[in-house]
C-alpha cells in the first residue's frame, strides 16, 4: 500500500524545506536530506572568467549534486559551467591562522603590482 499521493513530483529546487530535500514529503525530506553529504556549488557565469561560490546543497552522490545544483543555482541561464565539490574535501584557514598564513608576505610589495602601468591589451590582470 503506497503512502504517496498521485500529485507529480516538484522538480528539485521547487518547495523546498532545505536544499536537497527528498521529494517524498515533509517527514522523509527532512531526515533524508540530512543523511546525505554536504556539496558546495560553484558556477562560472557568462561574463565572469572564474567560477564563484553560490551555495551548498545535500545530494546523494556528484551526479545528482550536478543536476540539483542546476536546478537550484542556474534557473535564468546565467551560467556556463557548474563545479560541486563534496563539503568535506575542502580545507580551509583558521581566522587565529591569518598571522601564519598572510602577514610573512605583505613586506614583499613586489608581489603586488600596484606601482606597475599595466598595458589595456593585457585585459584582465
Amino acid at each position: 500500500m503506497s503512502t504517496r499521493s498521485d500529485k507529480p513530483l516538484p522538480s528539485p529546487g521547487e518547495d523546498r524545506e532545505g536544499v536537497g530535500a527528498s521529494r517524498l514529503g515533509p517527514s522523509a525530506g527532512a531526515g533524508a536530506a540530512r543523511d546525505w553529504p554536504l556539496w558546495e556549488v560553484f558556477v562560472r557565469s557568462k561574463q565572469g572568467l572564474e567560477h564563484k561560490h553560490c551555495g551548498s546543497l545535500h545530494a546523494a552522490d556528484a551526479r545528482q549534486a550536478l543536476q540539483m545544483a542546476r536546478d537550484v543555482y542556474t534557473r535564468r541561464q546565467e551560467g556556463v559551467s557548474i563545479w560541486v565539490v563534496p563539503s568535506s574535501l575542502i580545507i580551509a584557514s583558521e581566522p587565529e591562522d591569518k598571522a601564519e598564513f598572510f602577514e610573512p608576505a605583505a613586506d614583499k610589495i613586489y608581489r603586488h603590482p600596484s606601482f606597475y602601468d599595466i598595458p589595456d591589451e593585457v585585459g584582465h590582470m
